[in-house]
């Protein structure tokens, strides 16, 4: 893997370095602009969030550890390069960062093509390294700290669910998926 830092995005899908069509490649039913991501997973991330804070408070009490939430509130942001360098390892060639802050997004783009199972596990690496992990051992030992912090980190992954769902949902035994634009396509190959 090759990391490439190429700053802010500049909401121009031709910009991101992708390779050719390939024959037959059948496109993703998927958010078609980073935008319409950007408020999708917004929207889901506040979701997650809730739904996983609420067992939580009732796993172990809040008041009182006001330190350990404001840690475990605030640390998610300290890991959002982290993240998406998490994606980039799984790339094996070049990788391309980018930061789309105006959008609440960071995100890394190659142009390979990937099976459907490294697909799948190179966008739910990070939710499970920065989540469910410390939001499960949070769980278990009634840590706040780790409550908070894998409930917000497991949140913050929402764009990467829907590639995950799209890619188990869309794509047939066998097919392999790249990115073309701000896109995904996925083909069987010969």
């Amino acid at each position: 893997m090759k990391l490439h830092y190429h700053g802010k995005y500049n909401q121009d899908p031709a910009s991101i370095p992708h390779g050719e069509h390939r024959p037959g490649a059948v496109p993703f039913r998927e958010f078609q602009s980073a935008k319409s991501l950007a408020i999708a997973a917004n929207l889901a991330s506040f979701f997650i969030v809730a739904l996983l804070l609420v067992p939580a408070v009732f796993r172990t009490p809040f008041y009182g550890r006001g330190p350990q939430l404001i840690l475990g509130f605030t640390t998610p942001l300290a890991a959002l390069v982290p993240h998406e360098l998490l994606h980039a390892l799984c790339f094996k060639g070049d990788v391309y960062f980018y930061t789309n802050l105006s959008q609440g997004m960071l995100f890394v783009a190659g142009p390979e093509d990937m099976s459907k199972s490294r697909f799948v596990f190179m966008s739910l690496l990070p939710n499970l390294v920065f989540g469910f992990v410390p939001y499960l051992l949070g769980m278990l030992f009634g840590v706040p700290f780790l409550l908070a912090f894998g409930a917000l980190s497991a949140g913050m992954g929402a764009a990467d669910y829907f590639n995950a769902f799209n890619a188990l949902t869309q794509m047939p035994k066998g097919a392999r998926t790249y990115l073309y634009q701000f896109n995904s396509f996925w083909y069987l190959p010969e």
